[in-house]
């Protein structure tokens, strides 16, 4: 009978020879080693202490633009999600801002509020601060737009009569809401980028001498070039300084009131022959960006650019989506990428659908639109009442405002789609590379401070788990379906 010492012998024996068994046949795999369990740090104020700050909206509207109070912090360890992975080192180009257009009829309900109540609206919109969006660009109509109360322009004649001297120019019908309204914004952001675009030209110097459709006579060209820097002095001299221009809203479209048609070929013959040289000869240094219409005839900007005479005076082009697709920008950058491109509308159909306008407008314009190469996103209609109102005879009648005016002020879904960007991509933050993983769609960017800010859609319907990635870390976080999450660091 073998003894009590052989037995021990052969148990260690057999120990010793199942860990090399075990080592033998775990050798070659990546070992996967979780991070410590740590507790959160939390300050005496009850905050958690995260290298990530991150801001959500969830398309079921529990979560509006809200901080999350938890710890994403960025480690060396490794997982099996799926990474966006952000890098400094690949950039584009240089962002000029986020916002809405400021319509005629915005600024009508924004000016009738109560003083302190405007004030206070007008705060959270435009100042840059941790309880605000920080609006940054604007887009205002030369004249009227489809959402004012009535049509105008600032040198409207009597049938049959016509002003080529312009001595009836004036900016008056502005200076009871819009203008008054601009100057308080650009109190609260002096930097403030700001957009115009003429709905039509005054009609009497149209071919159809009505404010619906019809075509600029080209023996007008002249004097609209200088309607267009009356313009300009004129609100530089209210204080308010016109970034750029567009020389027509939707040029292809005769239906909307106001409107007027602008071919290609036209637009070409004015701008290199007219409004170029008439800004050259004033000393005027705003911009002209030209086509301001769908993504769906990338066609009619380039023809423009083809012309050297034309390309010499435009900075860019600009682009709405009601139609085509938003890779038309990169088409016209690709051709020539000396010239900026923009995108300058889109609207809201009220009543909204919440979580499909979320979904849609940021995947397409806050995150799209910059992945192609805008530089900046411009959403439309800042304010309408409860009945989308004010709006001409013929105008959008479901135009949705980012918020709404009526006996209180509603923040709709537009709010919150530029909020994500406007909140945190300053004017010069310029757009770093990042990729999109399975379902997950982002765009990121690196500010004039130096922050990193990733935006990025779940457009699943499912919550997807994913990983922060920048400088060989992670952090590892989750969206849930249709949610939308900002992150800065």
């Amino acid at each position: 009978m073998p003894s009590y010492t052989f037995y021990r012998i052969y148990h260690w024996l057999m120990i010793i020879l199942m860990v090399i068994v075990f080592v033998s046949c775990d050798k070659g795999k990546k070992e996967i080693v979780p991070p410590p369990v740590v507790p959160p740090v939390i300050d005496p104020g009850g905050t958690v202490k995260s290298d990530v700050q991150f801001w959500l909206t969830n398309p079921d509207q529990m979560i509006y633009l809200k901080k999350q109070n938890i710890a994403l912090n960025f480690s060396s360890s490794s997982n099996y999600n799926p990474s966006i992975v952000v890098d400094t080192t690949q950039t584009f180009q240089t962002m000029d801002g986020f916002g809405f257009a400021l319509t005629g009829g915005s600024a009508y309900l924004i000016n009738l509020l109560p003083s302190a109540e405007k004030s206070s609206l007008l705060k959270e919109l435009f100042t840059s601060d941790s309880t605000f969006i920080g609006i940054n660009y604007l887009r205002v109509s030369i004249g009227a737009s489809d959402l004012d109360a009535k049509v105008f322009s600032y040198d409207d004649m009597s049938a049959n009569q016509t002003d080529p001297q312009l001595q009836n120019f004036s900016i008056e019908p502005d200076k009871i809401n819009l203008i008054p309204v601009l100057k308080s914004i650009v109190a609260l952001n002096p930097g403030i980028k700001i957009l115009g675009s003429p709905w039509s030209a005054p009609a009497w110097m149209k071919s159809n001498q009505s404010t619906v459709g019809g075509s600029l006579k080209p023996g007008n060209y002249s004097v609209y070039a200088n309607y267009l820097v009356k313009y300009i002095k004129a609100m530089e001299a209210e204080g308010i300084k016109i970034d750029a221009i567009t020389p027509q809203n939707e040029p292809l479209n005769p239906n909307n009131n106001p409107s007027m048609v602008m071919t290609a070929i036209e637009q070409t013959e004015f701008v290199k022959t007219n409004l170029g040289p008439a800004f050259q000869a004033a000393g005027i240094t705003t911009k002209i960006i030209v086509y301001d219409h769908n993504c769906d005839v990338p066609s009619y900007p380039l023809t423009i650019l083809n012309d050297a005479n034309a390309k010499k005076y435009v900075d860019g082009s600009a682009f709405h989506l009601y139609a085509g697709d938003i890779s038309a920008l990169t088409q016209v950058h690709n051709a020539y990428p000396d010239k900026n491109v923009y995108f300058t509308e889109q609207w809201v159909g009220g009543p909204s659908n919440f979580a499909g306008d979320l979904k849609w407008h940021v995947k397409n314009l806050i995150i799209g639109a910059p992945r192609n190469w805008s530089k900046n996103v411009i959403e439309w209609n800042l304010a309408s009442d409860p009945n989308y109102y004010p709006h001409t005879a013929g105008g959008c009648s479901t135009c949705l405002g980012a918020v709404t005016i009526g006996t209180t002020v509603n923040r709709n879904v537009g709010y919150y789609i530029i909020g994500h960007a406007s909140k945190f991509v300053k004017t010069g933050s310029v757009r770093i590379a990042s990729n999109n993983v399975g379902s997950l769609s982002d765009v990121a960017f690196k500010t004039p401070a130096g922050k990193k800010v990733l935006i990025v859609l779940n457009e699943s319907s499912t919550s997807q788990t994913f990983n922060i990635q920048f400088n060989d870390l992670i952090t590892t976080t989750s969206l849930a379906g249709g949610a939308v999450g900002t992150f800065s660091w």
